[in-house]
């Protein structure tokens, strides 16, 4: 009987021992889960401020709806719809509103309008194109009262002031050199082209650097204008042109640093029945992708940047100026190439060009972590 009362006795001990163990198990246990849920939530809350998402502060000077004045030379074709649509597209994401001012390619109108957008207090101030002889005098103005300036192809060149471009030098130089390996380094061409605005200045020079690159390419003839109607101005020019060089082979090529010129040069061609002369452009719009990929249309290649991301960018850098943020003094956006033989069989519209030009339509100038809490604030 005592050996057994003895087991009996070790047995009984046992079992309270190995339910004491259990019972601490069980009291630790949600403990540690708790401690590894939190380290677990405060690492996601550490990612999700440090990678900029929605939990990003939004900084002070943005938190309120902010006015825009968008102060254009002029607006003429597609590009520039296309821009102007870009602008008031990121300005209404981000809650704010913008009023745009047109000059009519009036440059004393512009420095009015100028004049005008500071006298009404704006938040900010946008320009695409003019001259800094025309607009600084205002511009300083603005700036002397803590109204923020982003320009769009303009040479003005003045502390606190953003100027933004397409990298002009880059399209011309990308056109000019299809061109010239399209007709092997030897031919006859046509250049159009107007002075007086900042993008063509700086295309004109890369066009003089191809003119001592290619020397047996000729420039039989030089025309341009900057119209209320300039494409079709362009195409009645080109077609004086043609009747005075009718023989095929006269002309090879024709360089229209704008898409505008190119419109009208391609129409002439296609009228005249000329389609053997091709068309190297800069710009581009969904009116000008039909042009291009019209079957046997001579336009067969353009320089270009996205013009509703060149708006977009635009606005972003100067919310980041009236948000307090450093931003660059000057800016050039990527430009690409598009060809025509490059393009699909059916019509796209420029929202698909991303599918056959790698980087299209996308940028991440001006793009600060806390614009995407301000747009959702703003729905």
């Amino acid at each position: 009987m005592k050996p057994f009362k003895t087991a009996f006795i070790f047995l009984i001990l046992f079992t309270l021992i190995l339910s004491a163990c259990t019972n601490e198990q069980d009291t630790v246990a949600p403990q540690d889960t708790a401690k590894a849920e939190n380290n677990d939530k405060s690492t996601e809350e550490k990612e999700s401020t440090s990678s900029g998402d929605v939990s990003a502060d939004i900084p002070e000077g943005v938190q309120e709806p902010l006015k825009i004045a968008a102060i254009m030379q002029m607006s003429i074709g597609t590009f520039s719809s296309q821009y102007v649509q870009g602008v008031k597209e990121q300005v209404e994401a981000f809650g704010g509103e913008v009023q745009i001012y047109n000059a009519d390619n009036d440059l004393s109108k512009m420095a009015t309008h100028l004049e005008t957008a500071i006298n009404q207090g704006v938040d900010g101030i946008l320009i695409d194109h003019g001259r800094a002889d025309a607009l600084e005098s205002g511009v300083k103005e603005a700036l002397d009262k803590g109204i923020p300036v982003v320009a769009f192809d303009s040479d003005l060149n003045l502390p606190g002031v953003t100027v933004i471009d397409q990298d002009d030098y880059s399209l011309a130089w990308s056109s000019l050199k299809t061109l010239a390996q399209d007709l092997n380094g030897e031919g006859e061409i046509v250049y159009v082209w107007v002075g007086g605005f900042a993008p063509m200045e700086r295309r004109n020079t890369i066009y003089k650097a191809f003119k001592e690159r290619y020397p047996n390419i000729k420039e039989v003839a030089k025309f341009g204008n900057a119209t209320a109607n300039t494409a079709l101005d362009t195409q009645n020019q080109m077609e004086a042109i043609l009747k005075k060089y009718p023989d095929e082979g006269d002309i090879d090529a024709v360089f229209a640093p704008w898409d505008e010129f190119a419109k009208g040069v391609t129409r002439a061609l296609e009228q005249a029945g000329r389609t053997e002369i091709k068309v190297y452009g800069i710009d581009l719009s969904d009116e000008d992708l039909q042009i291009i990929q019209k079957e046997n249309s001579p336009w067969v290649a353009t320089a270009a940047t996205d013009p509703a991301e060149v708006g977009r960018a635009q606005v972003r850098f100067l919310y980041q100026k009236a948000a307090g943020e450093e931003t660059p003094s000057i800016y050039s956006l990527d430009p690409h190439l598009v060809k025509q033989s490059e393009l699909p069989d059916q019509t796209i519209s420029m929202g698909e060009i991303g599918e056959y030009v790698n980087g299209w339509g996308s940028s991440d100038a001006g793009v600060s972590p806390w614009m995407k809490s301000l747009e959702e604030k703003a729905k």
